[in-house]
């Protein structure tokens, strides 16, 4: 009888040892016990940085939160990070592309609202004027199915080409070109790299988040974008995540009027979702 006791209670011991050790474990971002309020949110280079300390922060921090800002230099890292539970949120990407990404990785993530967005832009290269475009003129354009695309119509826009009108934003591709009479020389790129290709381009296209980290004035790009809704950043978390406190006070904050005051003062020219209103 003793013999049984006292093995039962180091089989108690054994099992404290282990739960103690899980939740050492765990790093900051995995929800224990109460819904937590240590939070990581992974950007990408440019404003959107800025606009969280300034305009969704301190809404956060009134509740209680604590927020770290974590940079990431390319598109691929944050959604990964996001999926390995090594930060809570993200914010640098549209639906069309988390859609993809999301399919391609098998990852269980989900957007919560979008936000004001920085438009694609075209910037000149060593050609400053659109109308001079010379033949098998250079441009570079991001390498991602659903950037380039963008980036293919703005082109279509300046009448440079003309775009297949059916093509996938998920798979489109160089070949969704249907019309190059100028026979001009795409150059696929990773969108952090489109900046430096203005030296040796004739006509860049270039997402906002990295045109403005690049200290490139948007009000004088050759031709600035007319985002649809579906292109406007959006703020992404863990599908498990998405009925949790957290996520619910990250919406209220960036729906407050304080989030309004600080976009219409110090993110002009940036377009706006649908439910911001004027």
């Amino acid at each position: 009888m003793i013999h049984s006791i006292s093995r039962f209670r180091f089989l108690i011991m054994i099992g404290v040892l282990i739960f103690i050790s899980a939740a050492c474990g765990r790093s900051n971002s995995e929800p224990f016990g109460a819904d937590r309020k240590n939070l990581k949110i992974g950007i990408c280079p440019g404003p959107y940085g800025d606009l969280l300390k300034k305009a969704v922060l301190p809404s956060l921090s009134k509740k209680g939160y604590t927020i770290e800002i974590v940079s990431f230099s390319d598109y691929i890292q944050p959604n990964l990070a996001l999926a390995s539970r090594d930060i809570d949120a993200n914010l640098f990407q549209h639906q069309p592309y988390l859609t993809k990404f999301s399919k391609d990785k098998d990852l269980k993530l989900t957007s919560i609202i979008n936000i004001p967005t920085a438009p694609m832009s075209v910037f000149a290269g060593k050609i400053k004027d659109p109308n001079l475009l010379s033949h098998k003129a250079s441009i570079a354009l991001p390498n991602d199915p659903t950037n380039l695309l963008r980036a293919l119509k703005l082109f279509q826009e300046l009448g440079f080409i003309k775009v297949n009108p059916n093509a996938d934003p998920a798979k489109a591709s160089l070949k969704d070109i249907i019309e190059n009479k100028k026979e001009i020389q795409f150059l696929p790129l990773e969108a952090a790299q489109l900046p430096r290709s203005l030296e040796s381009t004739d006509f860049t296209a270039i997402n906002g988040n990295f045109a403005i980290a690049s200290g490139l004035d948007l009000s004088k790009a050759v031709k600035l974008e007319t985002l649809a809704e579906e292109h406007k950043n959006i703020i992404v978390i863990r599908e498990e995540d998405r009925n949790s406190q957290f996520s619910k006070d990250i919406i209220e904050a960036v729906r407050s009027k304080e989030f309004a005051e600080v976009i219409n003062r110090d993110f002009q020219g940036f377009q706006k979702p649908e439910w911001f209103g004027k």
